[in-house]
């Protein structure tokens, strides 16, 4: 018998459509069957008509910031991506949603900045490592 702990699962099961575009650097949302709500959050039920049955389907990953605001500095994950911007970003294909924008030029983020879907690997601790990506958004260049 080995020493070693058992294999983790990948975080959030249910979403394994979502990681497994992100390890390849494409932004993949639910989309509910029943209503045609685009669901941000990576999960397979409905937060508005509660339905339980969702499509995957690929978003462009690019969209415009129509409204952000104040800058802030995060702890644990989000430690090594301060500073960021809170911000809600309209996609060209999808939804508006409620995001960050990951810049080292926070005073930069504007109404109307072109962002792009970008995902980083990290681990529990926050450090860089596989296979777990989380999303955030960048100035498109």
């Amino acid at each position: 018998m080995s020493d070693l702990p058992a294999a983790r699962p990948p975080f959030n099961q249910e979403a394994r459509p979502f990681w497994a575009a992100a390890a390849e650097g494409r932004l993949v949302l639910p989309v509910c069957d029943a209503c045609g709500h685009v669901i941000w959050y990576p999960r397979t039920w409905c937060p508005v008509c509660r339905a339980e049955a969702v499509t995957w389907t690929e978003m462009s990953g690019r969209g415009t910031v129509y409204a952000c605001t104040v800058i802030r500095k995060g702890t644990g994950p989000w430690a090594a991506a301060a500073p960021y911007v809170g911000a809600y970003v309209e996609l060209d294909e999808g939804p508006r949603l409620l995001t960050n924008v990951v810049t080292d030029d926070p005073d930069a983020v504007r109404i109307g900045l072109p962002v792009q879907a970008t995902f980083v690997a990290i681990d529990d601790d926050g450090a860089a490592a596989e296979p777990q990506a989380i999303l955030r958004f960048t100035p498109a260049r």
